[in-house]
């Protein structure tokens, strides 16, 4: 297909390979400096904490539409099974294992995720992502993610619990939600973007949670790059809006946010509880604990966030 001319301009303008060296695998992750995490710290005054993670079952958000993204399966593998010699009153252990999707739940997308005419972060070759799996930008490499968290309550800035579905965020939209918050996003920060899409999964509406998000549009792609944003996650299963802005164009803001940015995203964020939060004390800001699961040579990788307060 031939890229709109709007899209293409819109990359050059955001790109940012080379801006940390030629051989980097981090991309916006390299905003986040010791002083910003030192500063991120100071915001903790009460301890609070407030998981935003969903449950891992077989229950989860996928519906087959995309394949090998299957919801977690948890298997037992041993039942008060016995070692060594198995004498009756000896130790015994249970035991069970996982199968899922590494984008399956709550997760960030490593910068190997995605690619388009044959472009990956940072002119990094197509060829290093092959059946294998990632040689190069892979989930191990994304490393510790704490910084300073930003919600961004665009729906309650709006005065409703959610969104309609296929409502594309503009920077309109994000700024409304700053002033709601009394925040101003800024460099090597964590944004986490409310539309309230996750009511519909803990309410059990599964494919209403699929096939209709509110979410970032390609307008809102300039503005988390001149904030210089290390990371930013929706709660909702696409990241952005969909279906899409322009026709014919699947999932442009990943293609502009992961391969021209090297901006770290994440999906399926629970936002409803931290939402909730800060809504009671008025601080829209905290320390964010966002580390993914090192899986190695992987796409993505599962992480069980926490906002600290």
């Amino acid at each position: 297909m031939t890229l709109p001319e709007e899209f293409l301009a819109l990359a050059k303008a955001v790109n940012n390979w080379g801006r940390w060296g030629r051989d980097d695998e981090r991309g916006t992750l390299n905003l986040i400096t010791d002083d910003h995490v030192r500063r991120a710290a100071a915001l903790v005054t009460a301890g609070r904490r407030i998981p935003l993670v969903i449950p891992l079952s077989e229950d989860g958000p996928q519906l087959g539409f995309v394949r090998g993204r299957t919801n977690p399966t948890r298997t037992m593998v041993a039942v008060h099974e016995g070692v060594g010699d198995g004498a009756d009153d000896g130790v015994r252990f249970n035991d069970d294992a996982v199968q899922m999707g590494l984008q399956a739940a709550t997760h960030w997308d490593a910068l190997a995720h995605v690619s388009y005419a044959g472009r990956m972060w940072n002119g990094v070759p197509t060829s290093a992502v092959d059946d294998s799996g990632a040689q190069r930008l892979g989930a191990d490499k994304i490393g510790a993610v704490v910084s300073r968290g930003v919600l961004l309550d665009v729906a309650a800035a709006r005065g409703v619990d959610r969104l309609d579905g296929g409502h594309a965020l503009t920077a309109d939209d994000l700024e409304a939600a700053e002033e709601h918050g009394r925040v101003r996003v800024a460099a090597g920060d964590i944004v986490l973007v409310r539309t309230g899409q996750m009511q519909l999964l803990r309410g059990g509406d599964r494919m209403g949670y699929a096939i209709s998000t509110a979410g970032p549009s390609m307008q809102t792609v300039p503005w988390f790059h001149e904030r210089d944003v290390a990371a930013v996650a929706t709660d909702n299963l696409s990241f952005e809006v969909f279906p899409g802005e322009v026709d014919g164009l699947m999932l442009p803001v990943h293609m502009l946010h992961v391969v021209e940015m090297g901006l770290l995203q994440g999906q399926n964020f629970d936002l409803e509880a931290l939402a909730a939060d800060c809504a009671d004390d008025g601080r829209y800001e905290f320390l964010c604990v966002a580390t993914p699961e090192p899986f190695v040579s992987a796409c993505g990788a599962p992480v069980s966030p926490v906002a600290v307060k």
